[in-house]
């Protein structure tokens, strides 16, 4: 066994916070959890649009308070200013959620356009809010061939970088076509038991970590960069 020197040159103690058991023992929130959902498709028979609605039904089955986000007429990044109507309905339900569903199809191998502009929509950070960290996220994809894992990859990539809280299950649906009826229902399969697992997971989450993701996204590097913004406007004060 190494016995290691236990000091830290590079460390600022003052900084410095041992985790404590005690800072997660807080007050939930009374309200119901709430679940944004996004999916990636304009299609007038969109599977990615009804594998979400399928989800949907089973969050609010359970509880939650599921809104579903429209994409049609979101226009693409950049294109308009951020005061779009639809823009601002997306941050809006970004900064109300206290988690996410995202579905996509995948196409050429990855999601879809449609989806990656809805997410490129929504800020890293607005003033001093950060609209997605330390909220869950679940993933979804559908595809029309044998099933594949590219779309929902990608999306966990771009949960990590949005500071979320990925879920391990996933959802991946082959050959969608044959998996919903002409009603838009989705039929009994392992892919719609999946989807059960899915929900169940993400409920369970969000119900654990709603009331602490603040603490549990707190971090030594963001408190020093913190500290040291602080004493600069100090300093500047007084000369």
């Amino acid at each position: 066994m190494v016995d290691l020197e236990m000091t830290f040159p590079a460390l600022d103690q003052n900084l410095f916070a041992l985790p404590s058991e005690e800072r997660l023992r807080v007050e939930r929130p009374a309200h119901a959890p709430r679940f944004l959902m996004l999916y990636g498709s304009l299609r007038e028979r969109s599977y990615s649009r009804l594998l979400t609605f399928e989800a949907a039904r089973l969050l609010k089955a359970m509880g939650g308070d599921v809104r579903i986000f429209d994409p049609a007429g979101l226009p693409l990044p950049d294109g308009e200013p951020a005061n779009h109507p639809k823009v601002e309905e997306l941050r809006s339900l970004a900064e109300w959620s206290e988690g996410m569903v995202w579905c996509s199809p995948e196409r050429h191998g990855a999601m879809t356009g449609i989806m990656k502009a809805q997410i490129d929509w929504i800020p890293l950070n607005s003033g001093a809010v950060r609209p997605t960290q330390g909220k869950t996220l679940a993933v979804m994809e559908v595809s029309g061939g044998s099933q594949s894992f590219n779309a929902v990859n990608q999306m966990r990539i771009l949960g990590r970088w949005m500071r979320m809280i990925t879920i391990p299950n996933q959802s991946s649906v082959a050959k969608a076509f044959n998996e919903f009826g002409d009603d838009g229902r989705m039929k009994p399969s392992a892919y719609y038991d999946r989807v059960v697992d899915v929900m169940e997971e993400l409920f369970k989450f969000t119900l654990l970590t709603r009331g602490v993701s603040p603490y549990l996204v707190d971090r030594y590097s963001e408190r020093k960069e913190t500290a040291e913004a602080l004493s600069r406007r100090v300093n500047q004060r007084d000369i």
